[in-house]
């Protein structure tokens, strides 16, 4: 793993591993996200042991952080000669490390498999499309991964599992003060976050959110990404709106408890859309596609792209839903997960 959404799933799973007591985990970091505020805080928070090895990729291009990972991850491959390799979600790291663990012929298990975009100028979906390509076992949060599993050929050691990531969330104690910490009050605010390349890098897609949160008649909490902060800065660097309380980027904790107290969210984050929904939150996507298409047909979480005058009129519309069928888990997932790895080994 190498991302903050990367973090949660293998925590959530390593829980599960540890209480199996049948394997040894080996823990490799990429470096993908390397500072304190988008790695070590959560390694801390959520008591992920330290990683085994860390490769220190670091930023850069897509093709110079996939190229890197692989050698590194290789020559640890070499070495350690696992059973079995797992990866989470889609990120260069994904796919990087499953390219190499094909390449050396280990069993590769993805969790988060089977979820699709549909747009390849996506980096996330060719990760995506690449990790599942070489995938031996499939844990597919969802009925709608599974079937685009078979729709594309792949019918053999599925396993819809639950998201492994809502795994922490059941049993969670929220006990941060939120009004005391930002001087606001519970369910009167909006809580945002706007990480993606699509977003960050598209002047236009980035002005026109921009201008959806100056209209907002509430208060913004925004834990800005590196990636967005730099964008805002080169767009318009004295953008400042006083509702908008720009903030570091959060711990787990925090997060949920920002979620769970807002009255709505703004997010292209498909781990901060999950997150929403299980608090029944409603949430607008300020993408202009989700493969959380559960959440929005059961109408909790609303589908608008970077598009002001959309994203206004879906928080102004909203109506709340009738059905709430915690369609994504019931934070057993970790378990399922680990009984599958088992029971493939042992055949």
């Amino acid at each position: 793993m190498g991302a903050r959404p990367q973090f949660i799933k293998l925590a959530a799973l390593h829980r599960a591993i540890v209480r199996s007591d049948a394997f040894e985990h080996i823990i490799i970091h990429s470096g993908q996200h390397y500072d304190q505020g988008m790695s070590g805080q959560f390694f801390d928070e959520l008591n992920i042991p330290t990683p085994h090895y860390n490769l220190d990729i670091g930023s850069g291009s897509q093709n110079y952080q996939v190229g890197h990972c692989i050698l590194g991850v290789d020559a640890i491959l070499e070495g350690e000669r696992p059973d079995t390799v797992i990866v989470y979600g889609d990120t260069n790291t994904t796919s990087a490390a499953a390219i190499a663990t094909a390449k050396r012929n280990i069993p590769l298990a993805h969790v988060e498999a089977g979820l699709r975009e549909w747009d390849k100028s996506i980096p996330e979906e060719v990760n995506k499309l690449i990790t599942d390509s070489v995938t031996d076992l499939f844990f597919t949060p969802t009925e709608t991964g599974r079937a685009n599993l078979e729709r594309e050929g792949k019918r053999k050691h599925v396993y819809v599992t639950g998201d492994i990531s809502l795994d922490l969330l059941f049993g969670l104690e929220l006990t941060l003060d939120i009004e005391q910490i930002y001087k606001i009050r519970k369910g009167d605010y909006y809580f945002m976050t706007c990480h993606r390349a699509a977003n960050t890098d598209n002047v236009g897609n980035l002005h026109q959110i921009l201008m959806a949160v100056e209209k907002l008649d509430k208060t913004v909490i925004w834990p800005l990404h590196p990636r967005t902060k730099n964008a805002i800065d080169k767009l318009n660097p004295n953008w400042s709106p006083t509702h908008v309380k720009m903030i570091e980027t959060c711990g787990f904790a925090e997060t949920q408890a920002l979620i769970k107290n807002a009255s709505f969210v703004i997010t292209d984050s498909g781990g901060i859309i999950k997150e929403t929904y299980f608090h029944k939150v409603p949430a607008v996507i300020i993408d202009k596609q989700t493969e959380w298409i559960e959440t929005v047909d059961e109408g909790w979480n609303t589908v608008a792209g970077p598009n002001a005058s959309k994203i206004l009129d879906v928080i102004k519309g909203w109506k709340r839903p009738n059905v709430h069928s915690n369609c994504l888990g019931d934070g057993k997932a970790g378990d399922r997960i680990v009984e599958e790895i088992l029971s493939y080994l042992n055949e």
